[in-house]
């Protein structure tokens, strides 16, 4: 395996995001497994991620942490994978991209954690209601194959993930646009290998 590309994850977390966009990508890499608990709050993982969270990659002497960040990353760092549109196509899959880190991600989380805000808070959040989230979101997801347009990118890979763990969990609401859009982006190689290869490592670790 590839020293200079290496995965620090955990198979229980998001660190499945990061590992099917290397997949995808097609470049070899090397996986460390980082335990829940005293391991990921250690000061050597401390050293990568201060924040002591999975996922991370180290490319080089390049450390990114964030799965969309992760994403965005490797799409440019490895463009021959055609993750990416070009620059001056960018608005949406950027768009789509930081939707998924931000609005959408902080909606479903206050809400699994019951602090829905009432109508004079949704000023103060950037999401302003999960109901307004998830109706852009239907929409979205609903206007072409995949979320940038015709092609698949790092964009399907992170919001789909999302979409993926919603449906599955029932942190989001099943509606045809949704099962559609996640059937569509996980119907890929580099997913079916990227979910094997984290329950082999869950597996093994459990």
């Amino acid at each position: 395996m590839n020293d200079s590309l290496i995965l620090y994850t955990n198979p229980m977390s998001r660190g499945r995001i990061a590992r099917w966009m290397l997949e995808e990508i097609g470049a070899p890499y090397r996986t460390e497994i980082v335990e829940f608990g005293p391991t990921m709050k250690a000061p050597e993982y401390l050293a990568i991620n201060p924040m002591g969270k999975v996922p991370a990659i180290r490319h080089g002497e390049t450390v990114v942490t964030e799965c969309a960040a992760i994403c965005a990353y490797l799409a440019d760092a490895f463009p021959d994978a055609d993750l990416a549109p070009p620059l001056a196509e960018r608005g949406a899959y950027y768009r789509w991209l930081f939707f998924a880190a931000g609005p959408l991600e902080a909606a479903i989380t206050d809400r699994d954690l019951g602090m829905e805000p009432n109508i004079t808070q949704q000023g103060r959040v950037g999401y302003g209601s999960i109901e307004a989230v998830l109706e852009t979101l239907e929409i979205a997801v609903s206007a072409h194959e995949y979320i940038v347009g015709p092609h698949f990118s790092a964009a399907d890979v992170y919001l789909g993930s999302h979409i993926g763990w919603g449906l599955q969990f029932g942190s989001l609401e099943s509606c045809p646009a949704f099962v559609d859009y996640w059937a569509r982006v996980s119907d890929r190689e580099a997913y079916r290998r990227a979910n094997s290869l984290d329950n082999e490592a869950m597996h093994r670790h459990g």
